[in-house]
């Protein structure tokens, strides 16, 4: 049984475990599975070929028919740079800045080396490199995004790739929002590129004359620039396939039911098909935050959005436990999990499958969002199963390095020769043995 229950327009379906069963609970708090819309893909498989047959005319095609009628040219110059840094508000740019010192210090933490083992008859090793081109995408289509930004740009620069590039819808005047273009320029960003939607993601898989092929493309979008990104994987290294973006709050006994409505609302603000979701171990805080829901929501300004949000995608689950409330908000594998608990670093360790793990009730969602340091793509819907977030290891390359003496290919003859028989690739163990065969001690190769 499955029990709703309607504040001023904003429904979130509540279940209590006990009451309603386990599958129902999983299917509401599990992966959204939506079917690839084929007009969809067949809109985008459009666009990637115009684009790869007409290149920047198509890019202005599209430009002119989706984001600006007045749309010139596709590359930022260095005046329009200029011009933004003279209209930002000094206050803006000083917290991108603050943003982007505390990204770059976080990030520069997982840089790792090459290595290389070294023994009498065997070298093994792991060449580390950076890519050589990345692309960002920056949405913009309902509001500039400048955190983003740096959330994708800067982990790129720390892995140490040289050429980074952007694209981004510009706004109706056929310009760039002037924060966008502040904040690619504080990230490293070495040009910036009017083009957005799957159009953006064509031109740079494949290429134009006036845009780099990049070896991968990272940043989330909307439905169009997913399906571009999972039409041209392959062709192109992507980050992931981003989907709705996610909350959820752990909370007992001694969570505040206002902060718990607050976070959940502004990750309803987000879009339409935002998920946020409440599990708790309280059934009085369950009906204190829908309260609070309700009294907050006449006061944001998206109130439509958050209406939208929960009233399809809203749960709040109540366990007997916190045990069975951890157990679930592993299933759910959210791309933010709020420990809103009396000891939440005694959860923690308990914490299997989340993007990013907000530990106790200061740590919001928020600041995760735009100043700690982490990164904020995050793996979504159900995806930090097996996922993680953007950071260095996405820009990086490794390679394998083998160094075999004579004497220790002999000695890996036998196995060698046992398994690629056991597979049919007899001529592999061929390669191998004749180079024992052929060779005469004191004429080893090295």
């Amino acid at each position: 049984m499955v029990i709703a229950l309607c504040y001023n327009q904003a429904i979130m379906k509540i279940f209590e475990a006990g009451r309603d069963s386990i599958e129902a609970i999983c299917e509401a708090l599990g992966p959204q599975m939506t079917a690839i819309d084929r007009s969809i893909a067949s809109v985008v498989e459009s666009i990637i070929a115009d684009v790869r047959t007409w290149g920047d005319e198509a890019l202005l095609k599209y430009g002119r028919q989706f984001d600006s009628p007045d749309l010139q040219a596709i590359t930022v110059d260095e005046s329009e740079f200029q011009a933004a840094y003279e209209s930002v508000d000094p206050e803006l740019i000083n917290a991108l800045r603050i943003a982007k010192e505390n990204i770059e210090d976080f990030h520069k933490k997982q840089l790792r080396n090459s290595w290389i083992d070294t023994s009498e008859q065997r070298i093994l090793g792991q060449i580390i490199r950076p890519l050589d081109r990345v692309g960002v995408y920056a949405p913009g289509g309902k509001a500039p995004y400048p955190s983003t930004v740096l959330m994708t740009a800067l982990p790129a620069k720390v892995a140490g790739v040289q050429d980074i590039i952007m694209c981004a819808p510009p706004q109706k005047d056929g310009n760039m929002h002037p924060s966008m273009l502040v904040a690619a320029r504080e990230a490293g960003v070495r040009a910036v590129y009017k083009v957005g939607g799957a159009p953006a993601i064509a031109a740079m898989a494949l290429g134009t004359p006036t845009i780099p092929r990049v070896d991968k493309i990272v940043g989330p979008g909307n439905i169009y620039v997913t399906e571009a990104k999972r039409q041209l994987y392959g062709i192109v290294g992507i980050d992931m396939l981003a989907g709705p973006s996610e909350v959820l709050v752990l909370a007992d006994k001694t969570a505040d039911a206002r902060l718990v409505a607050a976070d959940l609302l502004s990750q309803a603000e987000h879009a339409e098909d935002s998920r946020a979701i409440l599990i708790t171990t309280v059934r009085s805080l369950a009906h204190e935050v829908l309260n609070e829901v309700k009294r907050r929501k006449s006061e944001c300004g998206r109130q439509e959005i958050i209406s939208a949000s929960l009233d399809n995608f809203g749960v709040i689950v109540i366990c007997g436990n916190l045990d069975d409330a951890v157990e679930l908000a592993n299933y759910c594998a959210p791309e933010h999990l709020e420990l809103m608990v009396a000891d939440p670093w005694s959860v923690v360790p308990k914490i299997k499958n989340a993007g990013a793990i907000m530990v106790g009730s200061d740590s919001v969602v928020s600041v995760g969002d735009y100043i700690a340091g982490p990164s904020h793509t995050l793996p979504t819907n159900g995806t930090a199963r097996f996922g993680s977030p953007l950071c260095v290891d996405d820009f990086l390359k490794k390679s394998s390095v083998i160094w075999y003496s004579r004497q220790a290919l002999q000695e890996a003859l036998a196995p060698l020769t046992a398994i690629a028989s056991a597979e049919g690739f007899d001529a592999h163990a061929n390669a191998a043995r004749l180079r024992i065969e052929s060779k005469t001690e004191g004429k080893e190769a090295t």
